[in-house]
């Protein structure tokens, strides 16, 4: 079987939304091989996008020096959490190659064009299946877009098109920037999980996981570019973690209801608590944390 879930974006330490996945993503992994499966799991590690070039630009730094303490942290915490390893953690700036060959040929066939800000668009009317996964109609998606944008705020030829390579901007980018055939800049997010799916484990896959959040449109863009790269199916079955809610609200840090694994081992609680926390209630549906649920956990183990 194999296996691609989406991995963290390394601009801040993981939260426990993120570890809910992963645990649900670890419980999928060993069932699989309870079964009999061989399970050939890779999960990407989003080092390239806004948040991580803002951190960078903020602490004056390399993008590198900037994400490495929190790649390092990240591979501490699923560990401590006893999540069976994937087989590999490919990274976004090691793939820069695959996804400008990848958006050239989008370029070449026709479902992708520059924009008036030198930045490559998809253009989804290319894709007449777009909204498959999310159940989301094209011409809604269109008309709603066209609601909330006018035209001179944007420099694609439609307002739900995305971003495969964005044109070089000094002030957003400061130094992160690669050559590519279509001029300086970097790879969009979609692409990034794309080129790397597909050079691991083949043009299609068995199962890709991730939390609800991905289906639009990040899941949803990866299908469309995919599909339209390789002309096969790019995924046989889609699997979503639901959201995690703490004391019934979204978590945030500005409500102060936001936890790291770091911030709960702090408070005296151990792994084996967490991790029975988190698998409390089927994936697909929601999951309320609180630190007295975590507490009884911990008397139920």
């Amino acid at each position: 079987v194999t296996l691609y879930t989406c991995g963290p974006t390394v601009y801040d330490y993981a939260h426990i939304g993120n570890f809910r996945s992963y645990i649900v993503e670890d419980l999928l992994h060993r069932t699989l091989k309870f079964f009999g499966y061989d399970v050939d799991q890779i999960m990407n590690i989003t080092d390239i996008d806004d948040k991580t070039i803002r951190g960078a630009i903020k602490n004056k730094s390399s993008l590198d020096d900037y994400t490495k303490p929190y790649k390092e942290a990240f591979f501490e915490d699923i560990n401590s959490l006893n999540i069976t390893p994937s087989r590999l953690y490919p990274q976004a700036t090691d793939h820069i190659a695959e996804m400008v060959v990848m958006i050239q040929n989008l370029i070449d066939n026709g479902y992708a064009y520059q924009g008036q800000d030198k930045s490559i668009y998809f253009s989804i009317k290319k894709f007449p299946h777009y909204g498959c996964l999310s159940h989301l109609k094209l011409e809604d998606l269109q008309e709603g877009a066209s609601n909330r944008v006018s035209a001179d705020e944007y420099d694609k030829e439609c307002a739900t098109d995305f971003v495969l390579w964005k044109s070089y901007d000094k002030e957003r980018d400061g130094d992160v920037y690669w050559e590519s055939p279509f001029g300086k800049g970097r790879p969009g997010w979609h692409i990034e999980c794309s080129a790397m799916a597909m050079k691991y484990l083949g043009k299609t896959l068995d199962i890709h996981m991730g939390g609800v959040d991905n289906i639009f449109p990040h899941h949803e863009n990866e299908i469309a570019q995919s599909e339209c790269f390789s002309k096969k199916m790019f995924c046989n079955l889609w699997m979503h973690a639901e959201h995690l809610l703490v004391d019934n609200k979204k978590m945030s840090k500005s409500l102060g209801n936001f936890f790291t694994l770091r911030d709960l081992f702090k408070k005296g609680f151990t792994k084996e608590q967490i991790r029975f926390m988190l698998l409390q209630t089927h994936y697909r549906t929601q999951l309320n944390f609180t630190l007295e649920g975590l507490q009884g956990a911990g008397h139920s183990l």
